[in-house]
C-alpha cells in the first residue's frame, strides 16, 4: 500500500522564484516525495532565496552560507513530518555545474531530502553513505532521472 502524503508547497520571494516554481508543480512534488515515503508523511517544502537559506543553515547548524536543501525533520513514526527547505539560486547554480536540468537537480534533492527525514544519513559513515546514495540511484532511475552521482 502506498503511503499518503499531506504536501504543502511553499515558494518565497526572490530574483527567479517564479521560473522555479514553474519546474515544480504540485504533482510532481508529490510524485518525488511519494516515490521515497516508506510511511505516510506530512512534509513541507519550502523554496527560498539565498538570505533565508543562509539565515536557516547559519542558526539550525552554525554554518554561515546559503546551502542546496535543509530538512528538519520533526518525527518519523507513526507518521513522518518534516520540512524540506530549498535554496533555488543555489540549485539552479549546482545545476549548471553539473551538467544536470534544474528540473532533474530538484528531483535529487527532493528525493534526498525525504530520505534523510526517514532517518537514513550520509555524513555517519561511508557504509551508510553508500546505501543512501545507491536507494537515491535506484529512485530517481525508476521516475526517470539520470544517476545523479
Amino acid at each position: 500500500m502506498k503511503p499518503e502524503l499531506d504536501l504543502s508547497l511553499q515558494v518565497a520571494a526572490f530574483p527567479g522564484a517564479k521560473a522555479h516554481q514553474a519546474l515544480l508543480p504540485k504533482r510532481l512534488v508529490r510524485q518525488w516525495l511519494g516515490h521515497a515515503l516508506q510511511r505516510d508523511a506530512e512534509i513541507t517544502v519550502r523554496l527560498v532565496g539565498l538570505e533565508e537559506a543562509q539565515a536557516l543553515n547559519r542558526d539550525y547548524r552554525q554554518k554561515d552560507y546559503a546551502t542546496n536543501v535543509l530538512t528538519f525533520d520533526y518525527a518519523r513514526e507513526p507518521v513522518v513530518v518534516a520540512d524540506l527547505v530549498l535554496c533555488g539560486p543555489v540549485v539552479e547554480r549546482e545545476a549548471r555545474e553539473q551538467g544536470k536540468t534544474l528540473q532533474a537537480h530538484y528531483a535529487h534533492l527532493l528525493v534526498h531530502a525525504t530520505l534523510h527525514a526517514q532517518g537514513y544519513d550520509h555524513e555517519t559513515n561511508e557504509r551508510d553513505a553508500l546505501e543512501m546514495e545507491t536507494l537515491e540511484v535506484l529512485l530517481l532511475s525508476s521516475l526517470g532521472f539520470d544517476n545523479p552521482y
